[in-house]
């Protein structure tokens, strides 16, 4: 069980202090793909898979098969002996042909029991907080090696419904956000070569928390970049490395000055900022290259069927200093594969990783509408 205190604007101050630019509905930033957290969190231009609905969505229509299915279990806070904590992420695809693909994904993350209590340490009850979202895309080639996708979600987040502070009654926090991506396909099975994507995500709507909310937040909106690159040495051995580079679209929060009537007015007008503006924002009033965060992985086939992953994660001291290294197995038989992941345990203290000692488990179907699946293949080679 956990115990949960609300502390409104205390969030902000100590963010400032750390400089770290802090987002509703933060599941959305948790890798949910064993392959992907294998390989440091890596995933806007590996080859196609069921979970490109959740890094770049415009890879699907390279998939060698024309049906895609995932299923990925991820236990969070582990190594704190919580059980209760978890994300589960189910997605697929259907090529509609040669060129286009319809996409959808759904991501539900239990926050398990938690105790609500008030300032003075008054227990207020107990609650099951929960979010999910779900969406739908279109992805099509628009040539040989290039393709685009779009989508729509809607993000639910129900932490507190029900329960009242300062006046003001919680209630679960909705709102609909759209994704954009390209993705140029270089890559050949024969061959080799580069990948290359582009994904904007979360591009939405603020979302609030209260029955008066006024000042709501903003979700995690995500500029990705991403390169691989395959080197075949045979026709059983081959090798991918890439790296991403991710850039959060949230305006840094204003610092905090110690004059309580300026620090309020100043973070009224961060939270008022228009959808749009706040995007543009996010680029002007600090280290730019502080902002953002690296995956660099390496993914190892042998014969399609068997592989190993290794990747490394970097994010800036200053902006919440995660780091770890991961690693990964996957196995392909057939139309079914199985992924794992582990997490090296990395940090320690308010810095210890939530997925430190954590093995994560995925389950892939890859299936053809022509029911020919006897071939043993693995889009992860492509």
């Amino acid at each position: 069980m956990l115990v949960f205190v609300w502390q409104n604007g205390a969030f902000a101050q100590t963010a400032n202090t750390l400089n770290v630019t802090t987002t509703a509905v933060p599941f959305l930033r948790i890798s949910p793909d064993a392959r992907a957290g294998g390989m440091g969190d890596l995933g806007v231009a590996t080859s196609p898979d069921a979970a490109s609905t959740f890094y770049n969505q415009s890879k699907i229509p390279f998939a060698k098969k024309d049906i895609g299915l995932g299923l990925t279990y991820t236990p969070w806070l582990k190594d704190l002996g919580l059980n209760d904590v978890y994300l589960i992420a189910f997605s697929g695809y259907k090529k509609l042909d040669v060129n286009s693909a319809l996409s959808a994904s759904i991501r539900y993350f239990s926050l398990g029991n938690i105790e609500f209590t008030d300032y003075s340490g008054q227990t207020l009850g107990t609650g099951h907080p929960r979010e999910f979202s779900f969406d739908l895309g279109y992805s099509r080639k628009l040539a040989d090696k290039l393709s685009i996708a779009l989508a729509g979600r809607y993000i639910y987040s129900n932490l507190a419904s029900g329960y009242a502070a300062s006046g003001s009654t919680y209630q679960p926090g909705k709102t609909f956000a759209a994704d954009i991506s390209l993705f140029y396909h270089g890559a050949t099975d024969d061959k080799g070569g580069w990948n290359f994507g582009l994904a904007l995500t979360n591009l939405g709507g603020k979302i609030g928390y209260t029955n008066s909310a006024v000042e709501k937040d903003y979700i995690p909106a995500d500029l990705g970049l991403g390169a691989t690159y395959t080197m075949v040495f045979n026709e059983d051995n081959k090798l991918m490395v890439g790296l991403d580079i991710h850039k959060l679209l949230v305006p840094v929060p204003p610092a905090a000055t110690g004059n309580d009537s300026v620090d309020n007015i100043n973070l009224a007008a961060y939270h008022n900022k228009a959808i749009t503006s706040s995007w543009f924002n996010s680029f002007s009033g600090e280290n730019q290259f502080k902002s953002l965060q690296f995956s660099v992985g390496a993914e190892y086939a042998y014969q399609d069927q068997f592989f190993f992953r290794t990747g490394y994660y970097y994010e800036d001291p200053t902006k919440g200093d995660r780091k770890y290294f991961s690693v990964g197995v996957g196995l392909k038989y057939n139309v079914m594969g199985l992924n794992f992941s582990y997490l090296v345990p990395s940090g320690s203290g308010t810095n210890r990783n939530p997925l430190s000692n954590t093995l994560r488990f995925g389950l892939t179907f890859d299936l053809d509408s022509n029911g020919d699946n006897n071939t043993n293949t693995q889009s992860s080679t492509n």
